[in-house]
């Protein structure tokens, strides 16, 4: 099927010429969807909780005040998770209780961002030279995969898409003011506090700019825009810094990632090691927490850190061994699931085909827009235990791509 007999249909038609009639529709149909699942789910999973670290940092923050208490015990002020997804949540909490209706709210909330998300890809695919109509098919599809929302999720991936038509914007200008160079800064910096992995993407972006625009003019406008990540990156830097009497950045749970992900035993997938008790994680073992308790936070996850450095060094082969079998995971998806890996295979692929197809017409910008996530993104998740939801930010690139498989190259 080309591009040509799709768009015969007059209905389809108008969509792709207008992207705000297309992201009214594509948005509604989301919230719907989201909506009907989210009715069915059990209430005891949408009631507020403490049994994973951002809603336990969210209740905190609605009772006390504190960004706080991640693990199964009380262990004090905290930087496990970056902060503003709980902030989000603490306010529907503060506002409205630890109640089940708090809970819904919350949720809905978060299926907003990928309403707004999917609503967006016509326009957004259009300014990444996949065009519109690859956009509003992508659009579509994601509206009507059913998706557990959470901000972590939704919020990363809405402003990835963001991002992504920021940059193309001012690399499609031949000049951008100091104010608009600064407020992308700004905006990468709330970004990368909404997910730290983030930081890579900006880095590979702002890298290629660098190193295709050159000029004294280019590298002013590149420094601002360094300069407004700094300053947005500051005040969670200052408040870590006092409360936890350490420098990082953003999260400080970076060691017991790669404790988890490399020790005795270790397997490459999450899942793998659920219900072995090898997970040596204080969200998990009341042992842990109390150590975290004891000797504080930053001192714990340094200390995880040295052990993971340890084991690797020591097990350099099958270290080799799990980090490439992740590198599979995050592309093919969980390959001992039969239900979800055909899926993330077949995702895969025709995203593969769907940017070799449409690589030919795309400019050098719009290459870098599109290949830097791909490329950078996951780099941290091959380090680590392997989780299916750890691509769900970015699987509406892959949606897109994919759709551009169907749609071919658009005549410019």
């Amino acid at each position: 099927m080309n591009g040509h007999s799709m768009s015969g249909h007059p209905s389809f038609d108008r969509l792709t010429r207008r992207p705000g009639r297309a992201f009214i529709l594509i948005f509604c149909l989301s919230v719907a969807v989201q909506s009907f699942f989210l009715a069915k789910a059990k209430s005891n999973a949408v009631r507020p909780h403490t049994r994973w670290e951002v809603q336990a940092v969210s209740v905190s923050l609605a009772e006390s005040g504190r960004f706080a208490d991640p693990y199964v015990l009380p262990t004090g002020p905290t930087a496990h998770v970056a902060p503003i997804p709980p902030f989000i949540s603490a306010l529907v909490y503060r506002v409205l209780g630890l109640t089940l209706t708090a809970g819904y709210v919350d949720r809905m909330l978060s299926a907003l961002f990928f309403a707004a998300l999917w609503g967006l890809l016509p326009w957004l695919a259009g300014r990444v030279g996949m065009g519109v109509r690859a956009g509003v098919i992508g659009g579509i599809v994601g509206a009507v995969i059913p998706q557990w929302p959470s901000h972590g999720t939704s919020l990363t991936a809405l402003a990835l898409a963001l991002l992504m038509a920021a940059f193309l914007r001012r690399w499609s200008a031949e000049r951008t003011g100091a104010p608009a160079a600064l407020l992308l800064g700004l905006g990468c910096g709330a970004a990368i506090h909404i997910q730290p992995v983030l930081v890579a993407v900006v880095a590979g972006w702002v890298l290629f700019e660098l190193v295709w625009f050159g000029g004294r003019g280019g590298r002013v406008r590149t420094a601002l825009t360094a300069l407004g990540i700094v300053i947005a990156c500051l005040p969670w830097a200052w408040r870590n810094y006092l409360t936890l009497d350490a420098v990082f950045f953003v999260r400080s749970n970076l060691g017991l990632e790669l404790r988890m992900g490399h020790h005795e035993g270790a397997a490459a997938a999450m899942d793998r090691m659920d219900g072995r008790g090898e997970l040596l994680h204080p969200r998990l073992l009341e042992a842990e927490a109390r150590k975290v308790r004891e000797m504080g936070e930053v001192v714990y996850m340094r200390r995880a850190g040295r052990e993971a450095s340890d084991w690797i060094r020591a097990h350099p082969v099958r270290s080799a061994e799990l980090v490439l079998a992740r590198v599979a995971l995050w592309w093919l998806g969980p390959l001992h699931d039969p239900v979800l890996a055909p899926l993330f295979i077949a995702l895969t692929v025709f995203a593969i085909v769907g940017l070799w197809r449409s690589y030919p017409v795309l400019s050098g910008p719009q290459r870098a827009a599109l290949l830097i996530p791909l490329l950078t993104y996951p780099l941290i998740y091959y380090l680590v235990a392997y989780m299916p939801a750890y691509r769900e930010p970015i699987n509406w690139l892959f949606v897109l791509l994919a759709a551009a498989a169907v749609t071919g190259p658009e005549e410019r």
